[in-house]
């Protein structure tokens, strides 16, 4: 009934009988909707209603949920209807994989959810398609490698930033503390440096603006309020989500503007400090060739390197959050797992060639990055042409949802699923392997371009943390009341948590 509350809330500021003709209207052309495209055999799913679709099916706070249910019952390629708008839904592991690998050029395409189409308009990498996303995608690889992706500077760059977040909890003094802000400080401080070429304090005024910015503005995107506006934008364009969510974009963008603008002022060819610099130059050296009508033009600067903050630094903060947390909870594997850094690291920093030498630590970072499924659900989907899959036919132009929690906890790929268990990534010699239903960072063409420097990240800050300190819950809280439950912000974060850092000695 969520979305009929959302509905009924609305009569103060729309009218009634607008509001009533506008229904009337849209279940019109929903009803021959749904009639026409019973034409061609379709994947199956749960009957829509008229205009509603199967939303009061679906649990608007964690559509997952409720998708990972459906499956169950209709299988791994099924119909939705989000409002008038037909969905498909890819679920389980072999599906996925057939899906974005063998039909990677099929389901290539992004469908970019209204409020994110009206504030990007086609740029950028993330929400962007056609020839403009091609190539900054291929420019966005290419230069995050140059400037750490997968290097040796990209290590010097993380070690420096956790011997801060290190500095940081230690002045907590074995107090509870909130996890979130340090580490999502430090995380973000990385990718900023990546871009702008150089880091923040952590007191900083603007870099604290940003950051909370952009975070504030990812959570309102998984709200039920925005979802609805998404699926129906002619009738609910006046909500207070939608204004607050581009007060913030527009707050963020005006910082990274003038971020922007310092760095243009003083670029040189013989010192690169950053993508942007990269990007500038090559916008430069276009423009000399003669070339003024390319995809390197300031609105496609301003939107990539939005993009490349927000993905980069979300998914890595929720991750570390969900390896304390989980750490915590199970003890014993954190005994496991410093016992290892011990006898293996010594108090030596740890580095990235270690990890072939640190087998249950590596299982430990890739079980918190399966069960956690920081993004149980991959950014929509679209079909670049008709296509049958599986034997259904799927219309081009269609939305397509790869449901990528139900890969990571699919049954018929891992022993416990649902459990906390590291030894899903070690053989019987106790030696990390990695499982072909890993799959967090999705795959084929709209796989994450920043998987390398995120499994860096991942890697060399919970091994350096779980080197120097020893994490149990608050006072007063045992380690069966640590509490997994998730909270959807467009990723899975945990519910807010303290806990207390004891320095190891």
């Amino acid at each position: 009934m969520e979305v009929l509350d959302l509905v009924l809330q609305s009569s103060s500021s729309v009218s009634l009988v607008g509001a009533l003709v506008l229904l009337l209207l849209v279940y019109l052309v929903s009803s021959f909707s749904f009639s026409s495209q019973k034409d061609r055999k379709g994947p199956p799913g749960p009957k829509p209603l008229p205009l509603l679709g199967n939303l009061l099916q679906l649990d608007l706070k964690m559509p997952y949920k409720t998708l990972v249910e459906l499956s169950k019952k209709y299988g791994s390629v099924f119909t939705v209807y989000m409002g008038p708008q037909k969905v498909v839904v890819l679920a389980g592991y072999k599906t996925m994989k057939e899906a974005l690998v063998n039909y990677a050029e099929e389901f290539g395409d992004r469908d970019p959810m209204k409020i994110m189409h009206e504030f990007n308009q086609g740029h950028g990498i993330i929400w962007a398609n056609g020839d403009s996303w091609k190539e900054m995608r291929r420019f966005a690889m290419k230069n995050l490698r140059d400037f750490g992706m997968g290097k040796r500077a990209s290590e010097d760059k993380i070690i420096e930033e956790c011997e801060q977040l290190i500095e940081v909890i230690n002045n907590f003094k074995g107090e509870a503390f909130d996890t979130n802000q340090p580490i999502h400080l430090a995380v973000a401080n990385i990718i900023y440096s990546m871009v702008y070429g150089s880091r923040f304090e952590y007191d900083d005024p603007v870099f604290t603006s940003l950051v909370n910015h952009m975070s504030s503005r990812n959570q309102l995107l998984s709200s039920p309020s925005i979802t609805v506006y998404n699926l129906f934008p002619w009738l609910f364009k006046w909500i207070a989500n939608r204004k607050t969510f581009y007060q913030l974009a527009a707050s963020n963008r005006k910082q990274n503007l003038q971020l922007l603008s310092r760095l243009k002022e003083n670029v040189q060819p013989q010192i690169c400090r950053g993508f942007v610099d990269a990007f500038l130059l090559q916008k430069q050296n276009l423009e000399k060739s003669g070339i003024t009508n390319s995809h390197f033009h300031d609105e496609n600067l301003m939107i990539t390197v939005l993009n490349l903050i927000s993905g980069g630094t979300d998914t890595t903060t929720s991750t570390l959050k969900w390896g304390l947390l989980l750490m915590t909870k199970y003890p014993k594997i954190q005994d496991q797992v410093q016992e290892e850094l011990s006898r293996v690291m010594g108090s030596r920093q740890v580095q990235m060639d270690d990890r072939k030498n640190l087998h249950f630590t590596n299982a430990v970072i890739h079980e918190i990055q399966r069960l956690g499924s920081v993004t149980p659900m991959s950014l929509p989907h679209k079909t670049t042409k008709d296509v049958t899959f599986q034997g259904h036919f799927i219309k081009k132009g269609t939305p397509v949802i790869p449901l990528l929690v139900s890969v990571l906890h699919d049954e018929s790929e891992w022993e416990e699923p649902h459990s906390f268990n590291p030894a899903h990534f070690l053989d019987n010699d106790e030696k990390f392997i990695k499982r072909d239903a890993f799959m967090p960072f999705s795959a084929g063409r709209r796989a994450c371009p920043g998987e390398s420097l995120a499994s860096i990240m991942l890697f060399i800050f919970f091994a350096s943390l779980l080197q120097r300190f020893r994490f149990t819950p608050p006072p007063g809280v045992s380690e069966n009341e640590v509490d997994l439950t998730p909270q959807m912000c467009l990723i899975l974060n945990p519910m807010p948590y303290q806990l207390c850092a004891a320095p190891r000695t």
